[in-house]
C-alpha cells in the first residue's frame, strides 16, 4: 500500500510544479514534536515501516535569524537521507516552494512577525 501511495506520488511529482513536504515528527531522543522542510520523500531501504527524507530546505533568505531554524540547519547538515519510521510521523503536508506571505494592499512596512511561545511569560 505504502510502494503504491509513493509510485503514484513520484509519478505526479514529474509536473512541472515544484513542490516541498513539511513533515512533522517525534525526535527519538528527547520526544519533541520536529517539523522539517523537504524535497523528497521516498520508500526507505530499511524496511517497509521507513520512509527516506533528502533535499532538506533552510530559509536562509530571512532577515532576522532564526536560532532554532539554525540549530536544525547545523544538526542536518552533514546528512544526505534521513530514515524515519512512520510511526514517528505525526504528519505530511505538500506545498510549493513560495509560500505566499501575508500582505495588505497599501502596506509600506517592511515588518516580519516572529512566532511567538504559546506560554507568554
Amino acid at each position: 500500500m505504502l510502494d503504491e501511495f509513493f509510485l503514484i506520488h513520484y509519478l505526479n511529482s514529474m509536473s512541472k510544479d515544484p513542490s516541498c513536504y513539511i513533515v512533522s515528527y517525534r525526535d527519538p531522543k528527547d520526544g519533541a514534536i520536529v517539523s522539517l522542510k523537504v524535497k523528497s520523500i521516498s520508500d526507505s531501504t530499511l524496511g517497509l515501516s521507513f520512509i527516506a527524507l533528502s533535499g532538506f530546505i533552510f530559509d536562509s533568505s530571512a532577515i532576522l535569524v532564526n536560532p532554532e531554524e539554525e540549530a536544525m540547519k547545523k544538526k542536518f547538515e552533514n546528512i544526505k537521507t534521513l530514515h524515519l519510521s512512520i510511526y514517528s510521523i505525526i504528519s505530511i503536508a505538500e506545498m510549493g516552494l513560495e509560500t505566499p506571505r501575508l500582505a495588505f494592499k497599501n502596506d509600506k512596512s517592511n515588518l516580519f512577525v516572529l512566532p511567538q511561545s504559546p506560554n507568554p511569560e
